[in-house]
């Protein structure tokens, strides 16, 4: 598939099913796309395909299914996008650092494939709004689901999901109380089962 360069094209790019419950067209809004009139549109729309269909069915639709509903609140950004909003210190990385992340079309240094989402879950944050809480729901998805890694922010625990080839495993936080890594290889708690720390979670 060719960039889209008209409204019908883009719209069908957004019809493309990544997943039972996602669509293309639910990961192409961006903020900073939006104030700064760009185009939110992948260069590589098929590379971009392929990641974000691993993503949503590794990742978000068991999620969803364990939490309910998942709110996307960043995901796909093109690489225009991303380094304006670097350069803006919009909190994005650099492109080199978000290619096969948040860049889903386009590989990392080492050529490998991913995709990246901010979300929410309600499920989890509706009802566990405490200091550390974003940790049960960090073990739950350690435990449970092939992430590559995981980035906890203290708004509602947002987090960036990642999807990549050449997984990571790692869990980090931008949360004031627990700042540094929850978690990566090599460290004492990474192996095993955590299910003390987020047993009663489930809805």
């Amino acid at each position: 598939m060719r960039k889209p360069m008209t409204v019908a094209a883009l719209t069908e790019l957004g019809r493309v099913q990544l997943s039972p419950s996602f669509f293309m067209r639910d990961f192409l809004y961006s903020d900073i796309a939006a104030i700064h009139g760009l185009s939110n549109i992948p260069d590589d729309p098929d590379l971009a395909i392929e990641a974000g269909k691993r993503l949503c069915n590794d990742l978000l639709e068991p999620l969803q299914d364990a939490f309910g509903r998942i709110a996307i609140r960043s995901a796909y950004r093109s690489s225009e996008v991303n380094a304006l909003g670097a350069a803006k210190g919009y909190n994005c990385a650099s492109n080199d650092r978000n290619y096969a992340r948040h860049i889903w079309d386009v590989r990392d240094a080492k050529g490998h494939m991913g995709a990246t989402a901010c979300i929410v879950v309600p499920g989890f944050s509706n009802r566990f709004d405490q200091p550390g809480d974003w940790k049960r729901l960090a073990w739950w998805i350690h435990d449970h689901l092939p992430y590559a890694m995981m980035e906890f922010f203290p708004v509602r625990w947002a987090v960036n999901l990642s999807w990549h080839e050449a997984p990571g495993r790692m869990i980090f936080s931008h949360v004031p109380d627990g700042r540094g890594y929850l978690t990566k290889p090599g460290m004492a708690n990474h192996a095993g089962s955590h299910e003390a720390e987020w047993a009663g979670i489930l809805p």
